[in-house]
């Protein structure tokens, strides 16, 4: 297992820039593009840019909000930076009243209630949360901007998570866990205390009552892993002694790093399947979970995480600009990781 260096998560300029130069090649590249377009008629055939005139880049919607979240964060923490200057002009240039109203539009027409439902919905709050979190209004100004848009997502939540028995274990875009994090995320900023009572409720209902996970992962094109992401949310929505208490009945053989699959890097065996790409993010968002959880542990032992974490990091981090398929979104996951 990789040795744990005391630079091993260190977020400095060069490191953030590099990230940055990855995100800004990619958020106004059009194409190729995945679209999920629910097609009203004939006259609803269109191409990425004229359905989204703010999120149209980066393969996908979801990658492409994300990618302004990186952007948005590097430019908070790193303002002097010219790669954060020209994150800035993008903002200034994308993040207009008419190009977020057409997005917004997109979300109220008919047929489109489950549009990127949970996982566009939670990052295009992550990313209102990240405007809003910092001191310069060369930043600022744009929360207020897409407050209507993180107003619906808001609401949607609002309306979603009771309706949902059950809860989406896949380690992929649908999670319901990794959603309701990022939803948190955004609570602490807005203070919005019925959103945090429905997804508080949700984490409760849907996992308070699991123990000893077997930890049936990985799958071939999962990102995130369902397990430790579980753990996170979890962790945000007990206090902190019910959730020691917790988690000692999820992995109550932790300390044998059992279960062994979620303690090794996953193999990825080919980056230009845009499925098996996603085994890189895996990598990287069981090391931001692995990083997180450690803290939630305060002064208990913490079993080696960090050195897990480390290990995974490093599996993925020469990667992140290796292919397109994992270069339009795994920087984002590479920040969360080093952020934890």
């Amino acid at each position: 297992m990789t040795t744990l260096q005391s630079d091993a998560f260190l977020l400095d300029g060069e490191r953030a820039a590099a990230m940055a130069r990855i995100a800004l090649g990619h958020v106004e590249r059009e194409y190729p593009n995945h679209i999920m377009h629910n097609l009203q008629d004939e006259r609803d055939i269109n191409g990425p840019r004229a359905l989204h005139p703010v999120f149209f880049g980066s393969y996908d919607w979801h990658s492409c909000v994300h990618s302004y979240w990186l952007l948005a964060r590097i430019a908070n923490r790193f303002p002097q930076l010219a790669e954060a200057e020209a994150a800035r002009a993008l903002f200034a240039r994308r993040l207009t009243p008419e190009a977020i109203a057409q997005e917004l539009a997109y979300f109220t027409q008919p047929n489109r209630g489950s549009f990127e439902r949970p996982y566009g919905w939670a990052w295009l709050l992550k990313l209102v949360a990240e405007f809003g979190a910092g001191n310069d209004d060369r930043l600022s100004r744009y929360a207020e901007a897409l407050a209507p848009l993180a107003d619906h997502m808001v609401a949607s939540f609002k309306k979603f998570w009771p309706l949902q028995t059950y809860p989406i274990r896949t380690g992929t875009h649908f999670n319901s866990a990794f959603a309701g994090v990022l939803a948190l995320d955004y609570v602490q900023g807005s203070q919005d205390a019925a959103l945090e009572a429905v997804l508080v409720e949700g984490g409760k209902r849907w996992f308070g009552g699991d123990r000893a996970c077997q930890a049936w992962e990985p799958a071939r094109d999962e990102f995130l892993s369902p397990t430790l992401i579980e753990a996170v949310y979890m962790s945000r929505c007990l206090s902190a002694t019910a959730f020691s208490a917790w988690w000692q009945a999820f992995l109550p053989q932790l300390d044998a790093q059992q279960p062994q699959t979620l303690f090794h890097p996953v193999f990825v065996s080919d980056r230009f399947d845009s499925k098996i790409a996603h085994l890189d993010g895996l990598n990287l968002s069981r090391a931001w979970c692995w990083r997180t959880l450690a803290r939630q542990l305060g002064t208990a032992p913490d079993h080696g995480l960090q050195q897990v974490a480390a290990a995974h990091l490093h599996a993925a981090l020469a990667h992140l600009d290796t292919n397109y398929m994992g270069a339009h979104w795994l920087a984002t996951y590479a920040l969360l990781t080093f952020e934890a």
